[in-house]
């Protein structure tokens, strides 16, 4: 498994960072500071979610779906995941195919920037 972010100033992400949305999230990509060593940060905020139960089960549907496509994550990257109200209604296989498509859209993006 990946190491996370935990550090306020490490989820800060520029304009010109690359970026996904999709009906159940939203991915941002920058540049690690740990060279081949990418990671990742949720976010699931309290606005979003007003129960802590829908919190947590978000974070935990992105963290399956990062994990299911895990060798899609560059490692010259560090990745953002911001849920929304609708990944509570995504099912397994949609969710997962979403994550392959918007990791695929940051992958091409970070090529096309270099």
């Amino acid at each position: 498994m990946r190491d996370t972010i935990k550090k306020h100033e490490h989820f800060v992400m520029g304009d010109n960072d690359p970026i996904a949305r999709s009906a159940g999230f939203v991915v941002r990509a920058k540049k690690t500071l740990f060279p081949g060593d990418a990671r990742y940060g949720l976010i699931a905020s309290k606005r979003t979610f007003k129960l802590a139960v829908d919190r947590n089960r978000a974070k935990r549907l992105l963290r399956e779906w990062i994990r299911h496509n895990e060798k899609m994550l560059l490692p010259d990257l560090d990745y953002v995941f911001i849920a929304r109200r609708a990944i509570l209604e995504h099912g397994r296989d949609q969710g997962i195919a979403a994550m392959a498509k918007a990791l695929h859209w940051i992958a091409k993006s970070n090529k096309n920037a270099q």
